[in-house]
C-alpha cells in the first residue's frame, strides 16, 4: 500500500485554488464545484442534515461553513 498525500489545492471552475485560501463561508456554486455535485444534491443534503447550511439575508441564500465542506473532502481542518 502507497501513502497517498492529501492535495491542499482544488479545482474550481477554471483555476487552481489552494484549500487555505477558500473564505469561511462558500456559495452553493463552490460547494457544488468542489464536490463534484449538483447544487439540488446539496439542497437535499441540507435537508437530511448531511451538510448543513447557514441562511443568509432575506432571500435566504445558502452558504456552507469551510470545515464542513472539507470534513466532507476528508481533510481534517485542524491540520491545514
Amino acid at each position: 500500500m502507497t501513502d497517498q498525500s492529501i492535495s491542499e489545492s482544488k479545482t474550481v471552475g477554471k483555476k487552481r485554488i489552494s484549500i487555505e485560501d477558500l473564505p469561511d463561508l462558500l456559495t452553493v456554486r463552490e460547494v457544488a464545484e468542489l464536490l463534484r455535485v449538483s447544487p439540488l444534491t446539496l439542497k437535499r443534503w441540507g435537508k437530511r442534515g448531511k451538510l448543513p447550511a447557514i441562511r443568509i439575508n432575506s432571500r435566504g441564500d445558502r452558504r456552507y461553513k469551510k470545515e464542513a465542506v472539507l470534513y466532507m473532502l476528508g481533510i481534517d481542518p485542524n491540520t491545514i
